[in-house]
């Protein structure tokens, strides 16, 4: 059986999350904070993609995005989320379910500004998830806004925020020999959370 000690029922989600993440910056070869984000429109059609967590703590799981993407468009229209971390060098995961909120202007302006100028620049350039009728039309509106921006500030475009995911489910899962995983469940009850260990 595997040395990994069972998931503790005893500790706060948030801590354990942050603990786990600890342990993948130190063995992924890169992304350690990637994850799957789940969205969907209101009918039901579900879309994933991965993305780079930006930031977590016990208000919530922080991305960034174009609004007018195709999931910026599902998080207007349905704002309810699932997030995925896997990392295979620890043979663990994380599922997180819940509602998702708007960061503040001055969070997404701190952090739009804390990315290079280069990603600064793509954004402003990019009309994410468009059709792109040639790569060289994307490269000639970077070019100018390089030129309309050069050594100075460069502003966060109106369509480009974060959302925060506020968890009412977490979920951890850690694998063990011949397909006995263990797996244990957080649910959010009121201000509080209901933990419960699930079979594999």
């Amino acid at each position: 059986m595997s040395t990994q000690p069972l998931i503790d029922l005893t500790a706060n989600p948030f801590a354990l999350f942050t603990a786990w993440m600890s342990d993948a910056e130190a063995s992924e070869p890169n992304d350690p904070n990637a994850m799957a984000v789940a969205t969907s429109t209101p009918d039901g059609r579900p879309s994933v993609r991965m993305l780079l967590l930006k930031g977590a703590d016990e208000r919530g799981f922080v991305f960034y995005t174009n609004v007018d993407s195709r999931k910026g468009g599902d998080l207007l229209a349905n704002p309810h989320v699932a997030l995925l971390f896997h990392w295979k060098s620890l043979r663990r995961q994380i599922r997180i379910e819940g509602p998702v909120t708007q960061v503040s202007d001055e969070e997404a302006d701190a952090y739009f500004a804390s990315r290079s100028p280069m990603s600064r620049l793509g954004a402003i350039a990019s009309d994410q998830s468009r059709p792109l009728d040639d790569r060289s039309t994307f490269e000639e509106r970077l070019k100018a806004a390089e030129e309309k921006y050069g050594d100075g500030p460069i502003p966060r475009p109106n369509n480009w925020t974060g959302f925060r995911v506020a968890p009412d489910a977490i979920e951890f899962w850690q694998d063990r020999p011949f397909r006995l995983h263990d797996r244990a469940l957080w649910t959010r009850d009121g201000s509080g959370w209901n933990v419960t260990r699930l079979y594999p």
